[in-house]
């Protein structure tokens, strides 16, 4: 039997999946650690990105500063961690590393999102008296969404892959078992601890892909647009309504978006 054979094995046997030290346990551990580092590095880069992607300043610094999470691999971070106060934290020296990691991806995606959408779309929008608010969630917002969502796919898989150097420090997750498996030179055990992982790291990719359709704006945008462009409660620079004191063709750039 080679080792995919043993792993299969390893992975069908009941006794390795329960317990303190069983993949259900573990997996629950990988997935509390991966999702409160994501969740973190959401609510640090979107709103720093959206917003420099907004008002068009300060993004190369935002995205070159961001990207010293890159630069300094995982596990240093962890191990600085390791030798200072927080080594007796949990989880929390895991959860920062991969917040380091995964904000560089999510920021970056997010603001050359902004920053690609078409100038034209912006000025019409403008002229048909969108505020700045309006612009931003109705235009720009949902025209960037495709990269947005890109860097979140990107940086989620990043993070539940990254996750399991936890187990190089003592800490929980599915890396435990890989670990446990060469200190016991159980080569099937890492194999099937590896496999877990990455398929763990697919249905994460997958998840977010189905929620990408779900949510996707683009339609409800299309359908939108082309109400707005027959309105008849938007402003002109008047304060008049477009559809009671305009002529209709005066926003017919706005059924192209």
């Amino acid at each position: 039997m080679g080792v995919l054979g043993e792993a299969w094995t390893w992975l069908t046997t009941g006794a390795n999946w329960s317990g303190d030290g069983g993949v259900w346990h573990r997996l629950g551990e990988h997935v509390y650690v991966s999702g409160v580092a994501l969740a973190l590095a959401c609510a640090i880069a979107l709103p720093i990105a959206l917003l420099l992607g907004h008002i068009g300043k300060g993004g190369a610094l935002a995205i070159n500063i961001s990207n010293v999470g890159r630069a300094i691999p995982v596990f240093a971070v962890l191990a600085l961690f390791m030798v200072s106060p927080l080594r007796n934290a949990g989880y929390v020296p895991t959860i920062i590393a991969l917040v380091l990691f995964a904000v560089p991806p999510l920021l970056t995606n997010a603001y050359v999102g902004m920053r690609e959408v078409d100038s034209a779309v912006v000025e019409a929008a403008r002229g048909m008296g969108m505020s700045g608010p309006q612009l931003f969630v109705r235009v720009e917002l949902p025209l960037a969404y495709p990269l947005i969502m890109t860097g979140l796919r990107s940086a989620s898989v990043q993070v539940v892959a990254t996750a399991t150097i936890a187990a190089m420090v003592g800490q929980g997750g599915l890396g435990r078992i890989i670990t446990a498996g060469f200190n016991t030179y159980d080569t099937a055990q890492v194999v099937a601890g590896a496999i877990l992982v990455a398929l763990l790291a697919l249905l994460v990719e997958g998840a977010l892909v189905a929620l990408d359709r779900v949510i996707d704006p683009a339609p409800s945008l299309a359908s939108g647009v082309t109400g707005a462009s027959d309105a008849s409660d938007v402003p002109d620079a008047s304060g008049d309504s477009a559809g009671k004191n305009s002529p209709r063709d005066r926003t017919p750039s706005r059924t192209t978006v």
